[in-house]
């Protein structure tokens, strides 16, 4: 079956055309030049960027890989007017090619990205997904069935990243540019706090790191606008914020694949993309005899692919949505 997968739940633009756990074609459009300015994203530049960057990317796909038998298209998570676009055009899409529709949980899409890579992993798996709205760990019994073992209790890693860059004066998206950053200094010039990483929940907190990191810049008195005092540098900073995050999410989701007896760990999200993190969950994963599946960092972001992915996983258990789909921003 050659599913189209259409994603426009953030600010990417994506579409893409996959059959049998193969992408035929894709297409990202990203907007970080738009949203750079704001220090995010600005959910009603992203819908109308969307708007006008869907069909561009819809007949590039097509053009070079042929017609769709189904389309999936997210519709939970996510922000409310981005969603809306990809959904009107799946519908639309949809309807004028009498071709089935399936709506896609993009959360469940970034664990399905590993099912794209060769070989896929086979359920059942512990997933550590971590982007910038969401942090959490999926245990995956089986194909099509996803138990979500916890979350994160605050901010999201990937927010972490970005709130950590503004601090440090770095340019919006911050886990690139904390990567970058980190590259020169020194990841245990300061000694920063893991919070609940050795908690035996599987849920997540990063809003006390955010927190350190202001008072290794500022003091403890921080405030909005007060100068600056620490004497760190910004790349041993950006360094040290960067293995605190990575320790917290490749400790956690080793133990979280150990102590249920999963031999597989597959890592998605955003977040994924980061080096020091691949890295470092790869390390632990070898030395707790657990196979690590990673997808390249161009299927870890948001993209059209993966919901593919997932869709054709849904369509094939049977599952199909009527043109009463709805969005649903805030499913869980």
């Amino acid at each position: 079956m050659r599913v189209l997968g259409i994603d426009t739940s953030c600010d990417e633009t994506s579409v893409a055309l996959v059959e049998g756990g193969r992408i035929l074609a894709a297409k990202v459009a990203g907007q970080d030049a738009l949203h750079s300015p704001f220090g995010g994203v600005v959910p009603e530049i992203a819908a109308r960027a969307h708007a006008e960057r869907f069909l561009p990317a819809l007949d590039e796909v097509l053009s070079k890989a042929g017609p769709a038998d189904a389309v999936a298209v997210t519709n939970r998570p996510g922000l409310v007017g981005p969603l809306l676009v990809g959904l009107s055009a799946a519908k639309a899409f949809a309807f004028a090619r009498g071709l089935p529709l399936v709506g896609v949980h993009h959360l469940e899409a970034h664990v399905a990205a590993a099912y794209l890579l060769e070989p896929p992993p086979a359920p059942p798996f512990i997933a550590l997904i971590a982007s910038g709205g969401h942090t959490l760990l999926y245990d995956v019994p089986g194909h099509g069935r996803y138990v979500r073992l916890g979350q994160t209790q605050d901010d999201a890693a990937g927010e972490c990243f970005d709130k950590i860059a503004a601090l440090l004066g770095l340019p919006y998206p911050g886990g690139p540019s904390i990567e970058k950053a980190a590259k020169d200094g020194n990841p245990r010039a300061v000694d920063l706090p893991r919070p609940l990483r050795d908690d035996p929940s599987d849920d997540f907190s990063f809003s006390g790191l955010k927190t350190a990191v202001l008072y290794k810049l500022k003091g403890q008195d921080a405030r909005r606008g007060d100068a600056t005092k620490s004497r760190v540098s910004v790349a041993d900073l950006a360094a040290s914020a960067q293995e605190a995050i990575a320790d917290i999410l490749s400790a956690k989701a080793v133990r979280a694949a150990a102590r249920r007896g999963r031999a597989r760990l597959v890592l998605g999200g955003g977040v994924a993309a980061n080096t020091r993190l691949r890295d470092l969950v790869a390390e632990r994963g070898r030395a707790a005899g657990i196979l690590v599946f990673i997808p390249p960092k161009s299927l870890c972001t948001d993209n059209a692919a993966m919901v593919a992915a997932r869709g054709a996983e849904l369509l094939e258990s049977g599952v199909r949505d009527g043109f009463d789909l709805d969005a649903d921003p805030y499913a869980e």
